[in-house]
């Protein structure tokens, strides 16, 4: 796999703010195709700070803290009160329950 050229993310960032011509750019700086051009200049800009990045991945759509629930002596699944009111279930609440890979999955019906 071939390394990884380091860019200049301030130049890169002033030949577009400078208005220079996509092609010009891209001959300078060694793209070969638009989205390379692009994608650099996405990542120089959050490098440099002006743009947050994006969070992606399995990981994002975490919870910030988790919560540990208990089984009861018959079965039932105990979740705190403070999760059943962030969560917005009611006490009639109904849902289905499916084993995944991860462990369990709980819909709202």
């Amino acid at each position: 796999m071939p390394r990884k050229r380091a860019l200049d993310a301030g130049k890169l960032i002033k030949m577009i703010e400078d208005e220079i011509p996509q092609a010009e750019i891209m001959k300078k700086m060694g793209f070969k195709t638009s989205m390379q051009l692009k994608t650099a200049y996405m990542n120089a800009l959050i490098a440099e700070g002006r743009v947050p990045a994006i969070k992606g991945g399995r990981g994002a759509g975490k919870a910030d803290k988790t919560k540990e629930v208990t089984v009861g002596k018959r079965g039932s699944i105990i979740l705190p009160k403070e999760l059943v009111a962030s969560l917005g279930i009611g006490a009639k609440d109904r849902f289905l329950v499916r084993k995944t890979k991860a462990g369990i999955s709980l819909k709202k019906i």
